[in-house]
């Protein structure tokens, strides 16, 4: 049974990564509009580009591992495509996890090519490269896991990307990625501690400033904690939805 599992989920990840995300569109929407979130703030303050950086890799793994995890599943039950997976057979679990790890590998490409580019201008001395590779991992997993709540919570394309949008956004100016979590007025703040984007930032700034892995843990098990709670709300949903 674990064997059939594990062969469905290579096979799903491989369809929806071929059918779903490496398209010129989803890439463009990865990368690039966090990009320009980034090059705006940039412009506005030209020395802080190196401050930023942190929050451009986390931004771009949340557009990168949502910008199609949060539809893939509406599509994929609007024209039938899910239930005949489960006709193969393939448990629901393992479908939904395929599914999830298809963002992830989605939004770990987009992010290491941000990476890549950010080494390449801005160096890479004193980097902890054990916490970045963590702090990807766990936010690709995190964020595809709520991208696949998303989908499943929803009954039309359109819904998807309007929830999505209003997760995302919050996410963005509450996070960590423009303005520091201290200079938010308190209440902002509670509202940004219960956010994964938050985490995410945190982390990736602590491994690129070179601290030690365990700074960085806090944030890594939140990040583990909310992969864990979106995939079993996700899976709960789809199942109901499906019943």
């Amino acid at each position: 049974m674990l064997r059939d599992d594990l062969r469905a989920i290579y096979y799903i990840l491989r369809k929806d990564l071929d059918t779903y995300y490496f398209k010129p569109p989803n890439i463009s929407w990865g990368i690039f509009f966090p990009l320009a979130f980034i090059l705006a703030f940039s412009i506005r303050n030209p020395g802080n580009m190196r401050e930023l950086m942190p929050g451009l890799v986390a931004m771009t793994m949340l557009f990168g591992t949502t910008a199609m995890e949060a539809i893939v599943i509406v599509l994929e039950r609007r024209t039938g495509s899910l239930e005949r997976l489960l006709l193969a057979p393939v448990s629901l679990p393992a479908m939904l996890a395929g599914k999830v790890l298809g963002g992830m590998c989605f939004g770990t490409v987009m992010s290491l090519l941000v990476l890549a580019g950010t080494a390449v201008f801005l160096g890479t001395g004193g980097t902890n490269w054990v916490t970045v590779a963590g702090t990807l991992l766990l936010s690709a997993a995190a964020f595809s896991s709520l991208g696949a709540l998303v989908s499943v919570t929803v009954k039309e394309v359109f819904e998807a990307q309007t929830l999505a949008n209003y997760l995302r956004f919050p996410m963005i100016f509450l996070g960590g990625v423009f303005v520091p979590l201290t200079d938010l007025p308190q209440g902002l703040r509670v509202i940004a501690g219960l956010l994964p984007l938050t985490y995410s930032v945190e982390a990736m700034r602590l491994g690129m400033a070179g601290e030690p892995a365990g700074a960085a843990m806090p944030d890594l098990l939140i990040l583990a904690v909310w992969t864990i709670m979106s995939y079993g709300l996700a899976w709960r949903a789809l199942r109901r939805r499906l019943a």
